[in-house]
Formats: structure tokens, sequence, C-alpha cells
């Protein structure tokens, strides 16, 4: 049974907080788990606001107190198996068949939310996580990143998207700006396209940096061939012909990767030991990606820790970075020769660390900045009609 929405206006006469029914695929066990952890932070930050009551729909880890857990006891042993073996898209990747059927299990998990929770908004995560929204008239805000632009290109996945749309009020929020305009060209004549930058925990903001004399460099990705792009290729003969420099990698292994014996891969690291040992003695972190990315959040942790950044050129990465000013973006292994050598400088590197911290502030503040800025969407969609720009 669908409980039924309640207006902006009789809302605010019960003097009741916004009901906001949040859904994810994807979410952290525990504070060292390092999966979904900018779900965590968001729900973190919407829980923590007087105006809005949070439901969320994802698998089990470590919620706020004021957020109401909207999963059966059955959902949450299926969500956090499916998190052990590393998401809907790694399992689709690596069998397909299985994949699938875990696949209809999620949507079957999340219609029933929908249906029976009580909400004045659905907050999706994810574009395909939209697909289950029953026939009701709740407002609905989805909040897109990089891999969901992939998706779009699937035979009928557009249609069936505006299909579930058309009878409500939607916001569809990409994280970075370069979704935008593609998002506007698909859905803008029955959605308010708006970019909502994901927030940075305040402590990365905090972080006091010493970099080692031995320039030390990270890189923390999930390794996949296109995460890693040319990085082994480009830079063997920048760090393994260069006793001075280190190629430190971070992350877990999702695909079969050969690894070079030069480069000293880690494994996968907590949230606090990337802030507490490896962000605090590093030059600097690279990022040579062909992947689909949004706006990842290692970059914008990186930037408020005042760790310049060497990036490849990608949309997500030309969005955020200013190339020269706050950042350096590589479209070759002589360029990136270049910047490394340009970051070994200690007075450049300390400039553009600082200037990319300067950047972050402004343009993504903190978590509760974030939340600010959903909520604020949050009221538009229940008092602005679907086409009031």
């Amino acid at each position: 049974m669908t409980i039924p929405n309640m207006t902006a206006l009789e809302a605010g006469e019960n003097n009741r907080p916004t009901r906001v029914l949040l859904t994810s695929t994807s979410y952290p066990s525990d504070t060292n788990d390092w999966r979904g952890v900018f779900i965590r932070h968001m729900v973190t930050a919407l829980a923590a606001r007087d105006d809005i009551a949070l439901g969320v729909w994802a698998p089990p880890g470590p919620m706020p107190l004021q957020a109401r857990d909207a999963t059966t006891p059955g959902e949450r042993i299926a969500l956090a198996k499916l998190m052990a073996e590393g998401g809907i898209s790694h399992l689709l990747r690596r069998e397909r068949i299985r994949g699938l059927r875990e696949a209809v299990r999620l949507i079957m998990g999340l219609r029933r939310a929908f249906r029976v929770s009580p909400a004045d908004v659905y907050h999706v995560n994810w574009l395909q996580c939209a697909l289950p929204l029953p026939s009701d008239s709740v407002p609905l805000l989805v909040t897109v990143l990089g891999n969901d632009m992939r998706l779009l290109e699937l035979p009928g996945i557009k249609a069936a998207l505006r299909r579930v749309m058309r009878k409500r009020k939607v916001a569809i929020c990409p994280n970075a700006d370069w979704m935008a305009e593609p998002l506007q060209k698909v859905f803008g004549t029955m959605a308010l396209i708006r970019t909502v930058p994901f927030g940075i925990d305040p402590r990365w903001y905090d972080l006091i940096r010493e970099p080692s004399a031995s320039r030390e460099w990270l890189v923390v990705t999930r390794l996949t061939a296109r995460k890693l792009g040319p990085l082994f290729r480009w830079c063997e003969p920048l760090f393994a012909g260069h006793p001075g420099r280190v190629l430190h990698l971070i992350g877990p292994m999702q695909e079969s990767v050969e690894i070079p014996a030069w480069v000293r891969y880690h494994g996968t690291a907590s949230p606090d030991e990337l802030r507490e040992k490896w962000f605090p003695r590093a030059a600097g972190l690279l990022t040579l990606s062909e992947h689909d990315e949004g706006r990842p959040q290692v970059l914008l942790e990186a930037m408020a820790s005042g760790l310049p950044i060497i990036a490849s050129r990608l949309p997500a990465h030309v969005d955020l970075i200013s190339h020269d000013r706050d950042g350096l973006i590589v479209e070759s292994p002589e360029e990136l020769a270049l910047a490394l050598d340009r970051l070994d400088t200690e007075a450049e590197n300390d400039r553009m660390g600082l200037a990319g911290r300067a950047s972050a502030r402004l343009a993504f503040g903190t978590w509760a900045d974030c939340a600010a800025r959903y909520a604020t969407l949050y009221a538009t969609l229940q008092t602005e009609s679907p086409h009031d720009r």
C-alpha cells in the first residue's frame, strides 16, 4: 500500500520535518570501510538537520541515531552479502547471470521500500535505482554520478526513467557540472537539472602536510584497467628510473592487474589511514584514469588537504581542477614528466596545494553545506510546479 504524500503546506501546518526516504545500494559496513563512505557522510549530515526526518534504505553500517532504517532483516542480510562481494556493478561484470538475479532482488527491495515507507520526498542515489518507483506522486530527487552517464546509453533506459518520472516533480542532481548538459538534453523538459556538489569532511581541511624528502606520490583508486589507465607505462621511466621518487598505489584489486615491482602496492586503506598516514607525507596525488568518473571524492579530499593533484584529461578532472592554478592536467608522458618536475619544487608544491585547499573550501565546503543544498531542493520540489525553473 502506498502511503499518501503530504503537501508542504500541510507539513508546515503540522510543524513537522520533511520526511525523506534516501536509497543507496552502497554503504560502508564500519568506520574503516572505504566503500560508499560519501553516502555515510551524506546520511549523517542530512540526519543532523532539524527540518528533515530521514529514512534510509541501504546496506547495513554505522547509521546516525536520528536516521530510521527502512530495510527489512532479510534485505539487510542480502545487501551486506552484496557489499562483501564488491557491489552490484562488480558482480554484474564478474558473474553476469548471478549479478542479474541480485539486481532483480535489489529492485524488489527498493519497490517494497518505496511503497511502504512514509515519504514527502524520495532521494535516490544512482539513476537506475529510480526504476522501481511506484505510480505515486511523491517528488523525486536523484543524485547522479559518473557511471550513470554510461547507463543512459543502454537501450530503453531513457524511456523507462522518463516513464517513472512523468507523474511527479523531479530534480536530477549530478555531483559535477560536466554532467548537467547531457542530462538536460534527456530530462530537461520534465525535471529540474541542478548540480549539487558533495561536501568534504572538515577534518581534511585541518590536515597539516609534512612531505618526505623522497617525494612520495599517491595513487588511490580501485584497481581496474580503466581506473589505472596508462599509469604504469607512463610512470615507469619517471619513478623506476628516478631514485628520488616513490609511487604508492592504494586501493582494492577489482580486476586481475599485474603490478610492476617498482610500484609499492598497499591494498586498501581506510579514510583515517589516508588522512593520518599517507596524505601528510605525500608530494601529491596522481590519477591517469580513463574511467567514466563523476567527481571522485578522493580528489576533493586531496584538494582540501592541500595535496597537489596531477590528473588525466577527463571531463570530471577538468571540471574540478583549474590547470596551472590548483592542479595540473596532463595528456602525455612528456606532460606528466614536466608536471612531476614542477611539483618537486617545494615552493610550487606548496603554492598549488594551498590554492587547491582554497578552491575546495569555496566550491564544496563541508557535508553540512551539501545537506543544506539538498534541503533547499526538497523544499522546492514540494512547493513548485514541475516546470518552475
